[in-house]
């Protein structure tokens, strides 16, 4: 039974969190490039701005913004599943390869397979997740040892080792193609949110609408397989089963991201933990508090990035990976 007193800890700062987002979100719609002021931001809001300033906000600053909230939500997500699965705190979509893979299925399809621009951006999360699952499948395969199960640092030594692979692999593939698909190459590579409209957004949206609940519907079932094995099959869990099932959840969670965003790593990684330093190691409570975190990493990665440097900014990759990599390192050392 979980404590009243933790779960009234976990509302007070799931309510705090949320007021974080929402801060941030005002902050991020007047900063930029194209500045907005913030006595403009409300009559704006309710329709009553001028074009420029409705064009700046509702065609480049929110689609944005909604569009890498979402992706740290997924991503966060993804990553909370991977570590309980895996009973790995270094697990993570990104180290481990799984953005890779999902991110060699969308360079192969962009340069082999034209397609209208409309149809590409609905197919590129089905795309992603069809790279993602091969990639997770080959990693668990080469990770799985008959009589001892799955190895939780074989699993991060192999993700690390597919992930340099195929980021080789993007490379190669790039290295003859034209300039134009080159640069969006490069974006992916670097984790620029390069999906930022609504359309995007709209892409995204029904495979988090579906998968969260399903993931939080399963977080019983995550607790059972952080323990040892011989425990989880005592109360009748079908470990292989559900670990398939939460495996695909979590391929899913991150294709979706990775297909608008690009390599994002460490939010996966973050995240949780930060979660469960607060609230604990029980799913039920620390994944809605590593959901609304994860998404405000990756929106303040974003807005950080992109006003350090005009006009085109730093990816949210790279400020990610400057927040993430030291305390991977941490754990690493720790673990």
């Amino acid at each position: 039974m979980i404590q009243p007193a933790l779960i009234k800890k976990q509302r007070m700062l799931l309510c705090i969190l949320l007021a974080l987002i929402l801060i941030t979100f005002v902050v991020g719609m007047g900063m930029g490039y194209a500045s907005l002021s913030y006595d403009r931001l409300i009559p704006t809001l309710l329709g009553q701005g001028t074009f420029k300033e409705e064009f700046i906000l509702f065609s480049i600053r929110l689609p944005r913004m909604m569009i890498t909230l979402l992706a740290g939500i997924a991503l966060a997500l993804s990553g909370a599943i991977l570590q309980g699965i895996t009973r790995n705190d270094l697990a993570d979509p990104g180290i481990i390869g799984i953005n890779s893979g999902a991110g060699a299925a969308i360079a192969v399809f962009f340069l082999f397979f034209p397609i209208k621009t409309g149809s590409f951006i609905y197919l590129l999360p089905l795309v992603a997740f069809i790279g993602a699952i091969l990639t997770a499948v080959l990693i668990y395969m080469f990770s799985y040892d008959r009589n001892a199960g799955l190895q939780p640092v074989k699993l991060v030594l192999t993700g690390v080792g597919f992930a340099m692979a195929l980021s080789g692999i993007m490379i190669v593939l790039i290295s003859s193609a034209e300039r134009s698909k080159v640069d969006f190459i490069a974006k992916w590579l670097n984790g620029s949110i390069w999906g930022s409209d609504w359309t995007f957004v709209w892409a995204i949206v029904p495979w988090l609408a579906v998968l969260i609940p399903f993931t939080l519907y399963k977080a019983n079932r995550l607790n059972l397989l952080a323990l040892n094995e011989p425990v989880a099959v005592g109360v009748g869990v079908s470990i292989e089963k559900e670990r398939l099932t939460l495996l695909l959840t979590a391929v899913a969670l991150a294709a979706a991201a990775v297909s608008v965003t690009g390599g994002i790593a460490f939010i996966g990684l973050i995240a949780p933990h930060m979660a469960k330093a607060l609230v604990g190691p029980r799913n039920q409570l620390f994944l809605p508090l590593a959901i609304l975190i994860g998404g405000w990493l990756l929106l303040l990665a974003d807005i950080i990035g992109r006003n350090l440097v005009e006009p085109d900014g730093i990816p949210a990759g790279i400020i990610a990976a400057l927040i993430g990599a030291p305390y991977f390192i941490y754990l690493l050392f720790k673990k």
